[in-house]
């Protein structure tokens, strides 16, 4: 069964397409896909059932040790 989401295009209630859990900045699982029946980006709040994704951190920059010249 696939989620279930509010179109805004379509104004009605309609399945997400290509659906996948994320989590928001402030930590919230969300669930973030496409309208099947016209295309348009949706997303909704809430973890949908499904397994959630942990947002993975950026590799932490090397520092180089070559020194500027002046």
């Amino acid at each position: 069964m696939a989620t279930v989401g509010y179109c805004v295009k379509c104004k009605a209630k309609r399945e997400i397409k290509g659906e996948k859990q994320i989590t928001m900045k402030n930590g919230r699982p969300a669930t973030t896909g496409t309208c099947t029946v016209c295309g348009t980006k949706m997303f909704k709040i809430g973890g949908g059932g499904g397994v959630k994704a942990k947002a993975k951190k950026a590799p932490a920059k090397k520092k180089s040790k070559a020194k500027k010249k002046k």
